[in-house]
């Protein structure tokens, strides 16, 4: 019953706290809870220069060389607080704004930090600070996604004969059925080591890279345009101009593209295939749809 208590009493006593934030005037993050033009004695009607004589001639009066009363230190910089918001047009608009209109006080705040502190970020430096925080993050990911794709394959039938064959391969072939538990613990930190040796290919899980990551790729951005410039030059001027035969290297890319096949499917093809594909010359319009054709007649008469 009494923690209950408590438990409504603390509630209670956030709610009022929340409250009376959100009831304070929003003027108060310009100049506490006193007026900036009251402080410096001048009407809101003021101009700039009646506003700086009014702040100079109240520094003389309270500036803490001239005047030993203890409170003159926080008078003085209150009026220096105000003579800052005031003197500029843009921040002295703002405060008139709040004044006006003291029930917008989240708008007020946010246009008050925002004259305050937003000019003295350096845009470059956010920037740069934000593509590390998404760098640091996809390659988590990516670390993460790899691991657990990695541990998936690991429970396949498929790996698991792959690693009985070649521990089969490295032992001559021979086994012990009974095995110590330092045995069962050798052969464990083995299978880790062969594990190691797979060439694991794992479609949509390939092993994380820092030349993947958005801020490398970004910084090598020009790099990267200017090499893809320069290979279409080389391109359209060795076979457009020169009218020249598409080396194996060209004629596998133009193949490819072609057939719309990922370049991860098309290094996994066989190359008798590959150069099958090739000879066909699918990059040109005929004869892909001839190719299609016979796909598309060979698939009916597997049915």
């Amino acid at each position: 019953m009494a923690r209950a208590a408590a438990i409504r009493w603390c509630a209670v006593v956030s709610a009022l706290l929340l409250f009376s934030l959100l009831i304070s005037p929003s003027t108060a993050i310009y100049c506490d809870e006193d007026d900036c033009y009251d402080l410096l004695g001048v009407s809101q009607n003021a101009n700039g220069s009646e506003i700086k004589k009014a702040y100079y001639k109240l520094s003389l009066k309270y500036h803490p060389d001239k005047n030993p009363d203890p409170e003159s230190k926080k008078l003085f910089v209150k009026v220096a607080n105000a003579y800052e918001i005031l003197k500029d047009e843009a921040t002295r608009a703002q405060y008139d704004y709040a004044i006006a209109h003291p029930e917008e006080v989240f708008y007020n705040t946010a246009r008050y930090y925002h004259a305050y502190y937003g000019h003295k970020t350096d845009t470059r430096a956010v920037l740069i600070g934000l593509l590390l925080v998404l760098s640091a993050f996809q390659y988590l990911n990516q670390w993460t996604t790899y691991n657990q794709a990695i541990a998936m394959v690991k429970k396949t039938p498929a790996y698991k004969n792959r690693l009985r064959a070649m521990e089969l391969e490295r032992s001559g072939g021979t086994t012990n059925k009974k095995k110590s538990n330092k045995q069962i613990n050798k052969k464990l930190e083995v299978d880790e080591d062969l594990s190691k040796e797979l060439d694991l290919q794992i479609k949509g899980a390939d092993k994380p890279s820092i030349w993947e990551l958005v801020g490398v790729r970004l910084i090598l951005l020009p790099y990267t345009i200017g090499k893809l410039l320069l290979w279409s030059g080389c391109w359209f001027w060795r076979y457009k101009v020169k009218k020249a035969p598409y080396s194996w290297e060209d004629a596998s890319y133009l193949t490819q593209r072609s057939l719309g096949v990922p370049l991860d499917a098309w290094r996994s093809i066989d190359d008798s295939r590959k150069e099958d594909l090739i000879q066909r010359r699918l990059w040109e319009k005929a004869n892909l749809e001839s190719y299609l054709s016979e796909m598309r007649k060979e698939s009916k008469r597997r049915r």
